[in-house]
């Protein structure tokens, strides 16, 4: 479960219980994803059986990383990081928001705010928080 040579730096997710769930959810929302490796935890081990002890995914040939720590925090995720997306078409960026939004938190409703031709910010039901951008030049929803 390595991180590809030409990737340094990757995104790490720690979930309590959710990272399978939200791997799936992610990988879903994009043609080009894909669940590369999951290693679980077996009996008798710190973590819950059958929960993710470390598992690895690709968004668009970008690979994050994710757990289920077997230790409850007094964090969680945060706005201050957000994975961002720079989506082809306004379909996509309207899919995309319906989907992370759903069950989630609106941080900034879909609109024009002056720096792309539309822009929507949303924390999912995860509580990851997302940035998703048309630029200006992307062809219009049929």
């Amino acid at each position: 479960m390595s991180v590809t040579a030409s990737q340094k730096v990757t995104t790490f997710l720690m979930f309590e219980g959710s990272a399978e769930e939200a791997m799936t959810f992610y990988t879903s929302l994009f043609d080009d994803a894909e669940v590369l490796a999951v290693d679980r935890y077996g009996p008798d081990e710190s973590g819950t059986e059958g929960s993710v002890r470390h598992a690895t995914f690709a968004i668009a040939g970008q690979q994050f990383m994710c757990i289920d720590s077997n230790v409850q925090h007094q964090f969680g995720f945060t706005p201050a990081i957000s994975l961002w997306v720079q989506c082809e078409t306004e379909e996509e960026i309207d899919r995309l928001y319906a989907a992370l939004v759903e069950k989630g938190a609106p941080l900034m409703p879909l609109g024009s705010y002056g720096f792309s031709a539309k822009f929507g910010w949303v924390n999912d039901r995860f509580g990851v928080s997302w940035q998703l951008t048309l630029p200006a030049e992307a062809p219009p929803a049929p």
